[in-house]
């Protein structure tokens, strides 16, 4: 297809003869900035066919359910600038063949138009959407690739080129109108290698960040509620372990307040192994002198990022300094409690920093984990004010707590998963600042690639 003009299967209105630059690479019309050399502005309909999408009837449950995968707007919001396999709904045959949907192919390339405006995600396998997305088969003049990446660098002047009183809308004959500035394939292929790495890196990190810590979940689960190590050595059989953890476990239970628990643990309440810090009203620490921290609150401890944060004095007490790897725990609201990765900032009210002086962040973590249903349950029940813990609730959990000796062996198991899982989100978070360094400057031509090779040198 490349060299000829792609034909659109859209109806409705035609383009629009109007022209709104964006900011680097794309624009509604042919904008009057010139390209870099060596690259030249094309209507995107000339490189790719534009396709619209559709939600089969909701009064037809036989339309929903199926082994075809809808997008819709949760979809793109959860997995923004990423290639999605699997949705939240699924369509049919019958739900296709009854509406204007299209099951459309892999590598198609769909941008939010309405509603939640600017969202990018591309097809791992073919798929329809909703009529929310503007959806581009891209031809073999444009590689899929650099065009998301064009519309994630252009998530700003979305909002200029939509309209609407209510919900901000891209109509389709601005849409239409879309030129791209295009540099020769190869280049696109090396820009797009390029961001790709950095965030096949990114995504690399998350999977792995989860994997350790399913894993150190399920030896907590393993060692601090089930026994099993215990029960293997009461029952005669092998544990599963290096003989010199093996045998610093005992071979029986006995009763306890908890009920059965190893011989020679103790139980001890959640308060009595970590110090439960609560922040501050930072409110009245505002900044001062040029210095200030982000203010970390549920919002940020939810995104796991300081993104537009509130600002706060730098000059707090080191206690209300967060720093990555900490332990932070929301008691009001939302209770989450994280391994924080998101960068220095200031310890807000309503959240804990869980420290400890004797016991290692491993077994503090896990131990919040553990009792975090319990204080979710108990917050829910608070129907008469914002749901949360009290002091109290902390004395009431209970752990059980093996021999030092024996914890100090498990620490050299425990500790470097989960050390490794807040580290990899740390280095994800680096590799995330370059990329969006990065991304404005190659795809508007500011940064060739040779130069961009050097910076986005991963190790």
């Amino acid at each position: 297809m490349a060299g000829s003009r792609v034909q659109s299967r859209t109806g409705g209105r035609p383009a629009s003869s109007g022209v709104i630059p964006g900011d680097f690479a794309l624009s509604v019309g042919r904008p009057e900035k010139s390209a870099p050399p060596g690259w030249h502005w094309t209507a995107l309909s000339d490189v790719a066919r534009l396709e619209t999408g559709h939600t089969p009837s909701r009064r037809h449950p036989e339309y929903w359910g199926g082994d075809v995968p809808w997008i819709g707007i949760k979809d793109a919001t959860e997995n923004h600038g990423c290639t999605i396999s699997h949705t939240l709904q699924q369509t049919n045959e019958l739900g296709i063949a009854n509406s204007s949907a299209r099951i459309l192919p892999a590598k198609t390339v769909c941008l939010s138009r309405t509603a939640s405006v600017g969202y990018v995600v591309v097809m791992g396998k073919p798929m329809a959407t909703s009529q929310d997305f503007v959806n581009w088969v891209c031809s073999d003049a444009i590689d899929y690739r650099f065009l998301k990446y064009v519309l994630l660098a252009e998530q700003a002047a979305f909002m200029r080129f939509a309209s609407g009183t209510t919900h901000q809308t891209i109509y389709f004959p601005e849409v239409k109108a879309f030129h791209v500035c295009l540099p020769p394939l190869p280049e696109q292929r090396s820009i797009a290698n390029i961001l790709g790495t950095l965030d096949d890196k990114i995504e690399l990190n998350r999977r792995m960040s989860e994997t350790l810590e399913a894993m150190a979940r399920a030896l907590y689960k393993s060692w601090f509620m089930d026994f099993d190590p215990v029960r293997a050595k009461a029952e005669g059989r092998d544990p599963g372990l290096p003989k010199a953890v093996a045998d610093l476990f005992p071979a029986r239970l006995v009763d306890s307040q908890l009920g059965e628990i190893p011989e020679g643990w103790e139980v001890r309440n959640l308060d009595e192994l970590a110090r439960f810090l609560n922040g501050l009203a930072l409110q009245k620490y505002p900044p001062s002198d040029g210095r200030s921290l982000p203010v970390i609150k549920i919002a940020q401890l939810r995104a796991g990022n300081t993104d537009g944060a509130d600002l706060a004095s730098a000059d707090l007490l080191a206690d209300y300094i967060v720093e990555d790897g900490d332990v932070l725990f929301s008691w009001s609201g939302s209770l989450e409690c994280v391994l924080w990765a998101g960068g220095r900032g200031a310890l807000n009210q309503h959240l804990f920093k869980v420290t400890s002086a004797r016991y290692p962040k491993w077994f503090c973590y896990l131990g919040v984990h553990h009792h975090l249903n319990d204080f979710r349950h108990i917050a829910a029940g608070k129907a008469t004010t914002m749901g949360h813990i009290q002091r109290h609730h902390l004395s009431d959990a209970k752990l059980v707590v093996p021999p030092k000796q024996l914890l100090r062996a498990m620490d050299a198991v425990m500790g470097p998963l989960i050390e490794s899982t807040w580290r990899r989100q740390v280095q994800s978070r680096t590799l995330a600042a370059v990329r969006d360094v990065l991304l404005p400057k190659l795809i508007s031509g500011e940064l060739r690639v040779k130069g961009a090779e050097r910076i986005g040198e991963i190790d």
